[in-house]
């Protein structure tokens, strides 16, 4: 069973990427808020920090204690918004307390690079050209690697409503049909077995295991747990590994190519920014 190496793929986008810099007007710009000490959220930080590093993109790290309050946040968010140098914002989530709706909220539109704001989301139901979510980006780009017809074919989101949305609009457009369910649903099992694509998302290791699936199934595992310094995934990979046709690892797998598409959309932010060309 081939697994979907995010790892190799996403260095082949950032490489992609690094090029389409050089064609810019202008050296697109992250700005990352990060709130509080928690590690998982330092980490992820430090690896968008390292791609956009390695692309060209400038990076910039607002550092905010877990006690910060959401107007302290809001006020920065609202200083980016203005700034010309910046083309990206990211809230690290999840926040400690704050509240992130409100956050995310006051976000320019066209600089949100996670794709969460309600007019992306709006844009994205709509079918209007807007920034996606990375996670979903990568889970798409994912899919397409494997070269498999799933036009008619039904995916199993197992995740909570909010964020199986974006996953779902994107699903459809492809013609894939969608049911979204969630890890306490009763009827998971019996739910899982008419996937043939299952995309997971809710944080618990082992929760798939190879007798869930149907064979041929492809298991994209988007979920991450650190378990006495160990990273796993939602999916039992011993067992899944027989049944499945495609499975993405954990890690190396979504975590990559999450950080390679949200290097992506920080240029298509940019070139939504950049300046029109001389016509001289």
């Amino acid at each position: 069973m081939p697994l979907l190496n995010g790892k190799i793929i996403a260095e082949q986008i950032l490489s992609s990427l690094k090029n389409q810099i050089s064609h810019l007007n202008k050296v697109p710009g992250l700005a990352v808020i990060l709130v509080g000490n928690d590690p998982a959220s330092h980490l992820y930080v430090s690896l968008k920090e390292k791609a956009c590093k390695k692309v060209g993109i400038y990076f910039e790290k607002n550092l905010f204690p877990e006690t910060a309050s959401s107007d302290e946040i809001i006020k920065k968010i609202i200083e980016l918004n203005e700034r010309h140098d910046i083309d990206g914002i990211l809230v690290q989530l999840p926040l400690p307390n704050q509240d992130t709706d409100k956050i995310i909220a006051v976000m320019e539109p066209n600089k949100d690079v996670d794709g969460f704001h309600p007019e992306n989301l709006r844009r994205l139901e709509t079918g209007e050209p807007c920034l996606i979510s990375p996670v979903v980006l990568g889970v798409m780009k994912l899919l397409a690697e494997t070269q498999e017809l799933l036009a008619g074919k039904t995916a199993i989101l197992v995740m909570s409503q909010i964020f199986a949305q974006p996953f779902k609009n994107a699903l459809n457009k492809k013609e894939i049909k969608v049911e979204i369910v969630s890890a306490e649903n009763l009827n998971l099992s019996e739910k899982i077995k008419n996937g043939d694509v299952i995309i997971t998302a809710v944080g618990q290791p082992g929760l798939i295991t190879g007798e869930l699936i149907k064979s041929g199934a492809i298991v994209i595992d988007v979920g991450t747990t650190k378990v006495n310094g160990k990273v796993l995934g939602d999916v039992e990979t011993a067992s899944v590994e027989k049944k499945a046709a495609w499975l993405t690892p954990v890690p190396g797998g979504v975590g990559p190519m999450t950080v390679a598409m949200l290097v992506q959309n920080v240029i298509q932010a940019a070139s939504l920014h950049e300046p029109p060309q001389s016509k001289l």
